[in-house]
Parts: C-alpha cells; sequence; structure tokens
C-alpha cells in the first residue's frame, strides 16, 4: 500500500498532475506549451510527469543492450537501469524544462531521489528487474516549488529504502502523486487523442466499460497501464482523470457517464 507524506498546513490552488509520454517530447507542438502557460497563469497549479521510452530505447540500442517489454512494462536489467536513470535525469529532463523555461513557464528538474520523493520496493525483480513499486510519496518539495511559482517536472526514477535506484512506470508516477496531493484533475497525454473503439474515440467511458474492452483485446499494450493508473485515481478520489492527445482533449474515464 501506498503512504504519502505532505505538507499539512498549506493551502494550495487547485492541481492538474500533467503526464507526458516519452514518444511526445521532441515534437512537442508550441501549442502545448501555449495551454501549459494559459493554466499557470490562470492561477492553476501544474506538475509534470515524464516518460523518455524513445530516449532510453536509442541509450541501449548505442550499447547493444536488450530491450523488452511485458504487461506495457520496461524489463530492466542492472545494465539497463544505468542507462534508464542517466537517460531521463540527465537528457529528457533537462531538455523538457529548458522547452517549458523558453516558453516563459518557470520549472525545476526533480526525480524520486530528491528529498526521497518517490520509495519503491521491486515490483517483481525475477520477472522485470530493476522495476519499481511505489511505496511512499512525499510531497513537500514539491509543493514547495509549487508555492514558489514552479511547474515541477519529475522523471520516473525511485529509490529504494537503501538507495538503489528503480525505474517506475510513469502512468503510476503521475497516478500517486496526483493521488498525494489532491489533485483536481489528472492528464495521461499520449500520442493518441484519447482511447479509440471501434475505430472511433470516446469522449466518456466508465471502468466496467473499459475492462470490456480490455477482456476482447480492444485496449491493450502500454494502454493498459494508463486506464490502471486512471482506475486507481478515480477509487482514491481524484475527480477527474483524462486520458488526452497534445491538445489536452481526448478521453474522460468516469465512474458514471454523465448524459447532458
Amino acid at each position: 500500500m501506498t503512504t504519502f507524506k505532505s505538507m499539512q498546513a498549506i493551502e494550495l490552488k487547485p492541481v492538474t498532475v500533467i503526464k507526458l509520454g516519452g514518444s511526445l517530447l521532441e515534437n512537442l507542438a508550441s501549442s502545448f506549451y501555449r495551454e501549459i502557460a494559459r493554466k499557470t497563469q490562470s492561477g492553476q497549479h501544474i506538475v509534470i510527469v515524464h516518460g523518455g521510452g524513445p530516449a532510453i530505447n536509442k541509450q541501449l540500442e548505442g550499447r547493444q543492450l536488450p530491450s523488452e517489454t511485458k504487461n506495457g512494462l520496461r524489463v530492466t536489467s542492472p545494465e539497463a537501469m544505468e542507462i534508464v536513470q542517466s537517460t531521463l535525469i540527465g537528457l529528457v529532463n533537462p531538455s523538457l524544462v529548458h522547452a517549458l523555461s523558453s516558453s516563459g513557464i518557470q520549472s525545476v528538474g526533480l526525480n524520486g531521489f530528491d528529498d526521497q520523493m518517490l520509495t519503491c520496493s521491486y515490483l517483481d525483480q525475477e520477472e522485470y528487474g530493476c522495476v519499481g513499486e511505489i511505496q511512499t510519496v512525499k510531497t513537500e518539495l514539491i509543493q514547495t516549488m509549487l508555492e514558489g511559482g514552479f511547474v515541477p517536472v519529475v522523471s520516473c526514477i525511485g529509490k529504494t529504502k537503501d538507495g538503489a535506484a528503480l525505474n517506475v512506470n510513469a502512468d503510476t508516477v503521475a497516478s500517486k502523486i496526483a493521488l498525494a496531493l489532491h489533485a483536481e484533475s489528472l492528464l495521461l497525454v499520449t500520442d493518441t487523442d484519447g482511447i479509440k473503439l471501434r475505430g472511433k474515440t470516446q469522449n466518456d467511458l466508465t471502468p466496467e466499460a473499459i475492462q470490456k474492452a480490455i477482456s476482447s483485446g480492444e485496449i491493450y499494450g502500454g494502454m493498459i497501464p494508463k486506464v490502471q493508473a486512471a482506475f486507481d485515481c478515480l477509487e482514491a478520489g481524484v475527480p477527474a482523470v483524462h486520458i488526452v492527445g497534445e491538445s489536452l482533449q481526448g478521453t474522460q474515464i468516469s465512474q458514471e457517464v454523465k448524459i447532458p
């Protein structure tokens, strides 16, 4: 069970957590940054969580290390873990912070080691290697950055109690941070504009409908951790979870679909 540590006496503005898939990072449209700037200027607090799959794959290939996924998760050997850590913290995170700053958005790069933000155990070391399951989320540093007017940009590296680095699925990190911050919404940004069923993007779906689509094979692969992250947040009380494209428009997942 994940536990959360947060600053209790601080009244935060509404928080939106935005998770960016790694495949989007190199070609994000300027409209995305304008939308983030608009949200921050309107008084919203924004936290960005990012992956980095393509950049990691490129570095692994250069080192002639294999790349494998199971159930939407990257199998991470100790050798691959070094590459994952250095790529996310040393390459992807600074690049995204720079792009935000260049668009007039104050931002700061963070990872799970900073102030022991993400303490993890091994998810299943035999099956997945150095992949983490989050046990504790510590939000004081994130909240301090938000209060200072910054957008925290979090790379998905967790740590064990002994200080070993673990690779954590970015959708899971985003959902756990959203829960810890009592975020009003979680946006999972992908390279598709939401969830498609029978070739059509769905505006609204319930968990029940999604489970049926998983069973039928319409929803598969990397989308499964995304919808599971959405389920976890809904069950814990995050009011709105969306799977969206760069326009920040897509599919809302809610317990009940509201009919206008």
